[in-house]
């Protein structure tokens, strides 16, 4: 049995795991949709829109490559506002969270003995994006 037909799913559900995201909602939510039919958007739509929930998502510490992290952010804002019944995504503001780095030295000793050791710690940057969850009228999933 080989498990290479199923590296796609299951880096794709670790993309998605690397990621957080939380919403506050600002009316009632809807149905849950599925992910495909939640389009992102840049600017408003043109067309009539509810906003229903303030979404923020975070990239996790083990999502190397921007293009990966910007996949993972996506994906769980998408993820998020379909299950609160939107189908958009309205991104507000996004940017990087600076890394994280650091430098540890351990002396130790016994007797004649004597041991050391350095480790370094550098975590790569992490995206972050703040978003409106919208049920925009006459787009797919309305």
């Amino acid at each position: 049995m080989t498990l290479r037909p199923l590296l796609p799913a299951v880096l794709l559900l670790a993309l998605a795991g690397c990621a957080s995201v939380s919403h506050t909602m600002i009316s009632d939510p809807r149905p849950p949709i599925a992910v495909e039919q939640v389009r992102v958007y840049l600017q408003p739509p043109a067309t009539r829109y509810v906003e229903i929930a303030l979404l923020d998502a975070t990239t996790g510490d083990f999502t190397y490559g921007a293009q990966n992290r910007d996949e993972a952010l996506m994906l769980k804002l998408r993820t998020e506002a379909a299950k609160l019944g939107a189908n958009g995504v309205q991104i507000q503001n996004r940017g990087q969270v600076p890394s994280s780095s650091g430098v540890g030295l351990g002396v130790g000793g016994g007797g004649r003995h004597v041991g050391g050791g350095v480790s370094v710690g550098i975590s790569p940057p992490k995206e972050r994006a703040s978003a409106v969850a919208i049920w925009v009228d006459g787009a797919p999933g309305g």
